[in-house]
């Protein structure tokens, strides 16, 4: 197997998102990308059996398209990756007994991959044809923003060691967006349609909580409280929902544009401060964006300028690697060939709930 310059395939499918990439070493041949979320707008969120027959449909004609846009035949690939948690059970199958059928038929070495890990390894990925590869700062700090997850992690290694500084205790971001949308009625997804209403609004007409700021919970540098680099949303959500109904209560108008911004503003302005904290006290200087939430304007820019005052630099991925994807698994895919790290073989079931500090599976 060459492990200095792999030709990886990598398979996605953790959610609504059949991904299929391929990789050289730290170069990007492809990500291809088919995803049944037209298929779930009906029903206000992701329903996991649809999204499960959807990847069922979606795997093979994707495959297709991937090796086909690379210009590379399955016998020529070094190994293949797949994401193995965390995720929808029944999807994570999918993709997982496709991924063991084709190490079966090729004889290719098989890795298992951490779904959150992956968001990371992204960062790897550049545009260089020369092959040389390329390296994570050190020290880095990952904050990772989607529909399942809000996490700031800490990289010491992106094969080895990976330590979980912070996360929701409820409510994802993402999660927090699509509920409060179908509250305002602005459909699901609620990211891109609460991002956009919220450039029309004021996101100071209303103050609405940030979850675990007490003192009680944040604690001092030298004596942390219980959650200090943690987030909470579910309050947040319950009190727009409540707003709402004042408002319909007195038979008023509801405003919102001017709901949606304090919303977004409430929910970017805990998540860049707290990310920014833990980089702080950690002595980390370089901070990567990843996840579905980090394609939204009000987070990227706040988040931004809060590093910069910081001295912290912030990495952020194209807004197509940002997404669920199969590069990105390709792409930590590939770290693990060229770290020597041994394959995860078919033994290997899927974990819906796979720890962030879990980057592969061992055999």
């Amino acid at each position: 197997m060459n492990r200095t310059q792999p030709l990886v395939l990598g398979i996605e499918s953790s959610c609504d998102e059949t991904g299929v990439g391929i990789v050289r070493g730290t170069t990007l041949l492809t990500n291809t990308v088919s995803s049944s979320m037209d298929e779930h707008v009906r029903f206000g969120g992701v329903i996991p059996e649809i999204a499960s027959r959807a990847h069922l449909d979606a795997f093979v004609p994707t495959l297709e398209q991937a090796l086909a846009e690379a210009g590379v035949e399955l016998a020529d690939v070094d190994a293949i990756a797949v994401t193995s948690g965390p995720g929808l059970a029944g999807a994570l199958m999918v993709g997982v007994c496709a991924a063991k059928a084709l190490a079966v038929a090729t004889g290719k070495p098989l890795y298992a991959i951490n779904h959150l890990v992956a968001h990371v390894g992204v960062g790897l990925l550049d545009d260089r044809e020369d092959g040389r590869k390329q390296e994570l700062p050190e020290n880095l700090g990952a904050l990772l923003v989607s529909g399942g997850h809000t996490e700031i992690l800490q990289i010491n290694s992106i094969t080895s060691d990976v330590v979980l500084l912070g996360s929701t205790i409820d409510d994802a971001a993402g999660e927090a967006y699509d509920k409060v949308a179908r509250i305002l009625g602005l459909g699901y997804p609620g990211g891109p349609a609460i991002d956009k209403m919220a450039r029309t609004g004021n996101p100071k007409a209303i103050r609405f909580p940030r979850g675990l700021t007490q003192p009680k919970y944040m604690g001092t540098a030298e004596e942390p409280g219980p959650h200090r680099y943690d987030w909470s949303f579910s309050g947040l959500k319950t009190a727009v929902a409540r707003c709402v109904e004042q408002f319909e209560a007195r038979g008023e108008e509801i405003p919102v544009a001017d709901i949606a911004a304090a919303f977004q503003e409430a929910v970017v302005d805990v998540i860049s401060s707290k990310a920014v904290l833990a980089c702080r006290e950690r002595g980390i200087k370089d901070v990567l964006l990843g996840g579905g939430v980090a394609a939204n304007s009000r987070l990227r820019e706040l988040t931004g300028q809060r590093c910069a005052s910081a001295g912290i630099r912030l990495h952020v991925p194209p807004l197509d690697l940002c997404t669920d994807n199969g590069a990105m698994v390709a792409a930590l895919g590939a770290q693990l060939v060229m770290a020597g790290a041994e394959p995860s073989g078919i033994g290997f079931a899927p974990d819906s709930s796979m720890p962030v500090t879990s980057v592969t599976l061992p055999a």
